[in-house]
């Protein structure tokens, strides 16, 4: 792993999940407490900027309505919905101080469900990059952060996941997610282990 071949992902640090206040906040913040999710966020992204890894951050964001997601939405986009998170222009979808995009950094457009794949065009800014290892970090540990972990295996990126830079809506959820899921599609790590790495 060379650093200039390497990026970092950060998936929906908003603040309807990370800030006290945002309306998905409540779900996560057992296991972002209990694992010190945002404080190891925020030195994992640091220490990349100090690498000069590529770091890239994919918001979730919906019109008014949420007309992308159509009129009978099931599963976690039922629960976006029902509780009006991540809605365009609102506070809820800024992203959160502690982990927002510097100069130079890629924010990813049209995120508009689970895998940052399907609806952008992370792989073309990835591949135009020369990035073939990709750590990813974010919201929901066992939703979007694995859904984008299985399609960049897929596509044949060196996938790192940042075991203690994700949070999910119950610790059990957490546990099966890092413990089971990761090490099949990446190479699950803490974010120190990571940050080791580097050169």
């Amino acid at each position: 792993m060379t650093n200039d071949t390497t990026a970092l992902l950060l998936i929906e640090y908003q603040n309807d999940f990370v800030t006290e206040g945002g309306v998905q906040h409540g779900a996560v913040k057992a296991v972002m407490d209990g694992n010190a999710m945002l404080a190891n966020s925020v030195a994992v992204l640091k220490g990349a900027r100090e690498a000069g890894v590529t770091v890239l951050h994919a918001p979730i964001a919906f019109a008014e309505g949420y007309p992308e997601i159509g009129g009978e939405p099931y599963g976690i986009l039922a629960g976006v919905v029902g509780s009006g998170a991540f809605k365009k222009g609102s506070w809820g979808a800024e992203f959160a101080p502690p982990t927002a995009p510097i100069d130079g950094e890629v924010v990813i457009e049209g995120k508009r469900g689970l895998d940052c794949f399907a609806t952008t065009n992370v792989d073309f800014i990835l591949r135009q990059r020369g990035i073939t290892t990709l750590a990813i970090a974010g919201f929901l540990t066992n939703c979007c952060v694995e859904s984008t972990m299985r399609s960049a295996y897929e596509r044949g990126y060196r996938v790192i996941t940042l075991t203690d830079c994700t949070a999910t809506l119950s610790e059990e959820e957490q546990v099966v997610a890092t413990t089971k899921d990761f090490a099949m599609f990446s190479r699950p790590l803490t974010h120190d282990q990571f940050l080791a790495e580097l050169a």
